[in-house]
C-alpha cells in the first residue's frame, strides 16, 4: 500500500458501571461480569489488549496493555496480583502517561486456564489497597499442529482480493451506527456517480465465503485479502490501511468469528488465507489518538528528534542540544520522503533517513514509532495473535521498509520463531533489486543488517515484465530486458521465494497496461505463473478487468468484481454475460492454474532460459523425477570442479527430468522455430503436449508458430529411443536432422558430465520440494 485510506471483541473495551443490583462489564459483542469494589466515582472504562492468549506458545512471555483514565496519577501506586496456576508476574511497566499499565507475565509453566488479574491502588500514606478491577483472563489451548502450520510456498498461487469490491454477501452489515462512513444507497444504483470509485461498496467476508468454490475451481490455493480490520475513518475507509482497532474486524466486513470461519471453510477447499498486516502506521481515529500511551508512541515531524533521542541513538547525534534538535526537526517534512534507499545508503545523511522512516503517509495515517519497546511488543503480539486465532497460512506486510528496521528484524524473527514453517512477504515497492534484496533473510549486507523475512514482492521483475512486453523487439529492447533482469537474481539470498505478480491494488490493470492485447496478456499471465517465483494474481484479472494506464486511479483499479454486487451486468462466477474474450481468458487462466497445481516442474523446478532471438523468448522449468545414485553425484561434482559449467547442475540438462517448455512469441506473422538450439534440454523428447489446447506437438521437426502468443509444452520422452542402442549424445534425435545431431554432438561433453545428476540439483530439488 502506498497511499491512503473494534465480535468477541479482542480489543476488550470494558465499560464498567455501578448498577443498583449488579456490577457488569459490557464488551462490544459480549458482556462480562466483573466483581467491582469501590465507589461510584471509581473506574469508568478499561481497555485490555490482547483480550486472551494461549498456553504453550514458543515465546512464553506475554505483555498486557491496560488503559484506564481512573488509574492513580502516580503509577507506583498500582499493584497487580495474579490468581492462577503456573503464571509468574515478571514486572510492571509504565510510561509518561499514567493512564496506561503494562503487565509482563511468564507463562512457561502455565496450562490452559482462566485466571484472575487483581488491579489495586495502593495509598502510600495508609498502606492500604483499594481493589479497582478483578479481571478474568483466559489462556486457551492451542489448536493441534498450530506451531507446525505450513505457510504459503512455491506450490501455491496467491489470489489478491480487495474485500469491499469483491462481493457483497450480506447487505445487512453495509451500514453501521458506530461507523463514520456509510454505503450510500445511490452508489449501488448508480456506479457512474463520480464519488463511487472511492466510496464503500459493501463487499464483505460473507461475499468471499460464498464464492470460495469458484476460487478453488479457478485453481488458486492462497487468498491474500486486503486489511479487514476496523477503519473507522470519515472517508476512504474501504481500503483498509487506516486501521483504528488492531484487534477488531470492521463490522461492515463482518466479525472476528466470521473471519475465523472463513479461514476454516477455505482450508477445507484447499485454500490458505494470508493476512494483510500494517505495522508502519494506524488510522487517525484510532482510540490511541485520544490519549497516546506515551509522547514517543508516534513519529512526529516536530518532535521526533526530541522524544526519540534515546531510542534512536544511531540517528540522533548525542551532542544535539534541545534547541538544535528542534531547529533541525522544524525543517523536516511532515510526510515521508519515500526515499527508501536512505535506509541502506552508506552515504545517506541521518536526517534524510529520518525523513523517510518517520514521515507520515497522510494526515489520516499517523506514523508509529516502532523503536518504542512497548509498542514493538504490542505489534509483534498482535501479528502472532491473528495467526493463532484465525489459523492463517501467511502474512503480507505492508510498506515494509517504512518502519524502523531494527524493529522489523525483531518482528520477523519473533513471528517465524513461533511458526517455523510459516511465510511472510514484505512490500518494498522499488524497481531496484538491490534495494529489495536487502530485506530478505540470508542476505549478507555490508552494514551487518540481518532479517528473518522470507519473501518480498518482486516489483523489479514486475516492472520489467510490463516494459518488455510493450517494447518493440531489438538488440536492447523488448524480451532482452526481461531476460537480463533475471541475472540480478544473484543479489538475492533466495530469489525463488519472492512473490511475482501481474498486478495488485496499487497498480493499473494488466490487460490495460498491455493495451488490451490478448496475446500479450496471456504472455504476462504465463510468465508470472511459470516463473521461478511464488505467483500472485489480482482479483478480476482472469476476466480482463481494465483501468486507466497512467497515474494512480485506485478506486477504478479496485472496481467491483463482475457478479459480486446486485447491480452487476455480468457475472464472472457463473459466466453469464461475459464476452467471448473474457470467457477465453478465464478458461486460459483456469487451465494453466490447475495444470500448475500438479506440475512439480512449475512448482519447484529449475529454470533455464535462452537469449531471446527474433522476437522469441524460450524458457524451461525442469525437475528430476529419478533419485540420484552416489556414483552420479560424485561424477557431477567432479565435472563441476573440472569444467565449472554454469548450468551443468540444472535439472533441465538431465534426461530423466520432467520438463516444461514455454515459448513467448511477439511475431504477428508465421515463423518457424528451429529447435536445434534447445537440443541439450530436449534430449530424447520426441513429442510434447500443449497444456492449453491438449494437442500433441512433434519435436522431431521445427515448431511452427502461426501468430504472436505463448505456447506451453509438457515434454514427453521418446518411447522409441528406449529400445534403440544409440549413443547418449544422439539418443532420441531424428536421423534426418544433421544440424541437430551436430549441435547435439557439440553438447555431448556437457551432457556426459551432467547425465542423470548433480549434487546441487539433488540438494536444491529436495529443499525446494519441502520448503514452506
Amino acid at each position: 500500500m502506498i497511499l491512503n485510506l473494534r465480535t468477541l471483541t479482542t480489543s476488550l473495551v470494558i465499560m464498567l458501571s455501578l448498577g443498583a443490583s449488579a456490577n457488569t462489564a459490557q464488551a462490544s459483542s459480549s458482556s462480562l461480569s466483573l466483581p467491582l469494589q469501590g465507589t461510584s466515582s471509581q473506574p469508568q472504562d478499561l481497555t485490555l489488549e490482547p483480550a486472551f492468549w494461549w498456553a504453550g506458545m514458543h515465546n512464553p512471555e506475554l505483555q498486557l496493555m491496560l488503559y484506564s483514565r481512573d488509574f492513580p496519577s502516580l503509577p507506583q501506586q498500582l499493584k497487580v496480583d495474579i490468581q492462577g496456576q503456573g503464571i509468574t508476574l515478571k514486572s510492571l511497566e509504565h510510561t509518561d502517561n499514567p493512564h496506561y499499565l503494562f503487565i509482563n507475565l511468564d507463562l512457561s509453566q502455565a496450562a490452559p486456564q482462566t485466571f484472575e488479574l487483581v488491579i489495586s491502588s495502593t495509598d502510600s500514606a495508609s498502606k492500604t489497597n483499594t481493589p479497582l478491577y478483578r479481571l478474568p483472563y483466559t489462556l486457551q489451548a492451542r489448536a493441534e499442529g498450530s506451531r507446525e502450520r505450513q505457510g504459503f510456498s512455491n506450490k501455491d498461487v496467491i489470489y489478491l482480493i480487495t474485500p469491499d469490491r469483491f462481493a457483497n454477501g450480506d447487505t445487512s452489515n453495509d451500514n453501521q451506527a458506530d461507523m463514520l462512513e456509510q454505503v450510500a444507497a445511490n452508489f449501488n444504483s448508480n456506479p457512474s456517480n463520480p464519488n463511487y470509485p472511492d466510496a464503500r461498496h459493501g463487499g464483505d467476508i460473507a461475499g468471499i465465503s460464498q464464492h470460495l468454490a469458484y476460487l478453488a475451481k479457478l485453481g488458486v490455493t492462497q487468498l491474500w485479502v486486503n486489511p479487514l480490520l476496523e477503519n473507522n475513518q470519515a472517508h476512504y475507509s474501504y481500503h483498509g490501511y487506516s486501521i483504528t482497532n488492531l484487534y477488531r474486524v470492521d463490522p461492515r466486513f463482518g466479525s472476528n468469528e466470521e473471519y475465523k470461519a472463513l479461514v476454516a471453510k477455505a482450508n477445507k477447499l484447499g485454500l490458505g488465507v494470508i493476512k494483510d498486516v500494517v505495522v508502519n502506521h494506524i488510522g487517525s481515529n484510532h482510540w490511541w489518538l485520544n490519549d497516546l500511551p506515551s509522547q514517543d508512541w508516534l513519529n512526529d515531524a516536530t518532535k521526533t528528534q526530541l522524544h526519540n533521542r534515546e531510542s534512536k541513538p544511531d540517528l540522533i547525534p548525542p551532542t544535539a542540544t534541545k534547541s538544535s534538535a528542534m531547529k533541525s526537526s522544524v525543517t523536516s517534512p511532515r510526510f515521508t520522503s519515500h526515499r527508501r534507499t536512505t535506509v541502506q545508503d552508506p552515504y545517506a545523511a541521518a536526517q534524510d533517513h529520518i525523513d523517510f522512516v518517520d514521515g507520515w503517509f497522510t494526515d489520516t495515517m499517523p506514523d508509529l514509532n516502532q523503536s518504542n519497546p512497548k509498542l514493538a511488543t504490542y505489534l509483534i503480539q498482535n501479528s502472532i495473535w491473528w495467526v493463532e486465532y484465525a489459523g492463517l497460512s501467511g502474512i503480507r506486510e505492508d510498506t515494509y521498509s517504512y518502519a524502523d528496521k531494527g524493529f522489523l528484524a525483531k518482528w520477523s524473527k519473533a513471528v517465524m520463531a513461533e511458526y517455523p514453517n510459516f511465510n511472510i512477504v514484505g512490500e518494498e515497492w522499488t524497481a531496484n533489486p538491490i534495494t529489495v534484496s536487502y530485506w530478505q533473510k540470508g542476505k549478507i549486507n555490508a552494514d551487518g543488517y540481518t532479517s528473518d523475512l522470507p519473501s518480498l514482492m518482486d516489483f523489479p521483475l514486475y516492472e520489467k515484465l510490463i516494459a518488455s512486453l510493450n517494447e518493440p523487439e531489438s538488440w536492447d529492447t523488448g524480451f532482452i530486458k526481461l531476460y537480463e533482469m533475471l541475472a540480478n537474481d544473484v543479489v538475492y539470498a533466495e530469489p525463488s521465494k519472492l512473490v511475482l505478480f501481474e498486478g495488485n491494488h496499487d497498480t493499473n490493470r494488466i490487460f490495460s497496461l498491455v493495451k488490451e492485447n490478448i496475446d500479450l496478456y496471456k504472455m504476462a499471465l504465463t510468465y508470472v505463473l511459470t516463473a521461478k517465483r511464488i505467483p500472485q494474481l489480482f482479483y478480476g484479472t482472469e476476466v480482463l478487468m481494465t483501468s486507466p494506464t497512467e497515474g494512480r486511479h485506485d478506486g477504478v483499479v479496485r472496481s467491483d468484481f463482475p457478479g459480486g454486487f446486485a447491480n452487476s451486468a455480468t457475472n464472472a462466477f457463473t459466466g453469464q454475460g461475459l464476452s467471448e474474450s473474457q470467457r477465453q481468458a478465464q478458461q486460459f487462466v483456469r487451465t494453466l492454474l490447475n495444470y500448475r497445481k500438479q506440475s512439480p516442474a512449475l512448482q519447484s523446478g529449475d529454470l533455464l532460459h535462452f537469449v531471446p532471438q527474433d522476437g522469441v523468448y524460450v524458457q524451461f522449468r525442469c525437475v528430476l523425477n529419478v533419485p540420484l545414485s552416489a556414483e552420479q553425484k560424485a561424477e557431477a561434482l567432479k565435472s563441476l570442479i573440472q569444467n565449472n559449467y554454469l548450468t551443468q547442475h540444472n535439472a533441465c540438462t538431465q534426461p530423466s527430468a520432467d520438463k516444461v517448455m514455454v515459448i513467448y512469441n511477439k511475431n504477428d506473422k508465421v515463423i518457424t522455430l528451429d529447435i536445434n538450439r534447445f537440443a541439450s534440454v530436449l534430449g530424447d523428447s520426441g513429442a510434447a503436449t500443449d497444456i492449453i489446447s491438449g494437442k500433441t506437438v512433434s519435436l522431431n521437426q521445427a515448431i511452427t508458430l502461426p501468430h504472436a502468443g505463448v505456447t506451453i509444452l509438457e515434454l514427453k520422452p521418446n518411447s522409441k529411443s528406449k529400445t534403440k542402442t544409440t549413443s547418449p549424445q544422439n539418443a532420441g534425435l531424428p536421423r534426418s536432422q544433421d544440424s541437430m545431431r551436430s549441435r547435439s554432438k557439440a553438447n555431448a561433453l556437457t551432457r556426459a558430465h551432467t547425465n542423470n545428476s548433480a549434487i546441487n540439483l539433488a540438494k536444491n530439488s529436495t529443499q525446494e520440494g519441502t520448503q514452506p
